[in-house]
């Protein structure tokens, strides 16, 4: 069954609510899964992650299926995942121990954490979002991690929200800094077709957003969609009409491989105008009608079960 991590910066999922320290409505504090995980220590239950997520493992070993691939985490990794992924099975030792910090997206785009609306930064931790970290990073990590933990769980006091703000701000810049290890681009200003691509991407990211028409976002961006398609080829090398197909499809390969509801349910949260439409849409860009994109995801998992 679906669960989302965040929707609009409100928590709302109650095993996820029972694991975390502290929660408000801009940030929560996990240090434990215990309540996530069954007896043979799996994640079991689909989780899909609307936020900025850091998971730092401190003891054990886990091995993640994030968007359909798998990842290995061991002590001193450090899990980044931006907005709007998929995590699916996922097994963990027994003596695993993390400490996770899970930022709302609203809160990100005030605060300028990292470039995480950077269309090559994005790509980067969507491909990599596992990265070792040496001693001292990793220290480092768990230093900021027990103030914010100290600053955040303790009775509330009148600049306790500053106080978070100067920390994000400060673990910014050395989260900057040990990034240069592992993604090198230069710092730059932002062109005026760079600010709007980044414009253009939050609002595709943005949380039960299905609409496939340039026209929209064009219009939301206060440009024509003309316009729009030259900066984004401009700037990723794709259409604007390839971009907004990749987060459409998206959405439907995740409703079609997780979601209980009919496909005529689905094509209609998906916001497609009927079934026939939604149905050659499909058969268009995934080979295959939608009935049979499920049998064939139904096939693959009866296959993983017997094996």
């Amino acid at each position: 069954m679906e669960k989302d991590v965040l929707e609009k910066g409100i928590w709302h999922n109650s095993d996820l609510d029972k694991n975390a320290a502290y929660k408000d409505d801009r940030i929560a504090i996990i240090d434990n899964i215990q309540g996530l995980k069954d007896g043979q220590n799996c994640l079991n239950d689909l989780v899909k992650v609307d936020a900025v997520l850091l998971v730092f493992c401190v003891k054990g070993k886990a091995s993640l299926c994030i968007n359909g691939d798998t990842y290995m985490i061991h002590p001193n990794d450090l899990l980044v995942c931006v907005p709007n992924i998929v995590f699916e099975r996922s097994m963990i030792s027994i003596d695993f121990e993390m400490r996770g910090v899970v930022l709302s997206p609203e809160y990100m785009k005030n605060m300028v954490l990292f470039e995480c609306s950077s269309w090559s930064f994005r790509s980067f931790v969507e491909k990599h979002p596992v990265l070792s970290l040496n001693e001292e990073e990793a220290k480092l990590f768990r230093q900021y991690y027990d103030l914010l933990y100290e600053k955040m769980t303790r009775a509330p006091r009148k600049h306790q929200k500053e106080l978070f703000d100067a920390l994000l701000e400060m673990f910014r810049y050395d989260f900057y800094d040990t990034m240069e290890r592992f993604y090198n681009e230069n710092p730059k200003t932002f062109s005026s077709s760079e600010v709007l691509f980044r414009n253009f991407l939050d609002l595709l990211n943005t949380p039960e957003n299905n609409c496939r028409k340039v026209a929209y976002y064009a219009d939301k961006l206060h440009v024509s969609p003309k316009y729009l398609s030259a900066v984004c080829k401009e700037v990723s090398g794709q259409t604007a009409f390839d971009l907004v197909n990749q987060y459409v499809l998206k959405n439907v390969k995740y409703m079609l491989q997780w979601s209980p509801k009919s496909i005529k349910e689905i094509a209609m949260e998906l916001d497609f105008p009927n079934l026939s439409f939604f149905g050659k849409y499909v058969k268009r860009y995934l080979g295959v009608s939608p009935k049979q994109y499920r049998e064939q995801l139904s096939s693959e998992k009866s296959s993983d079960t017997e094996a």
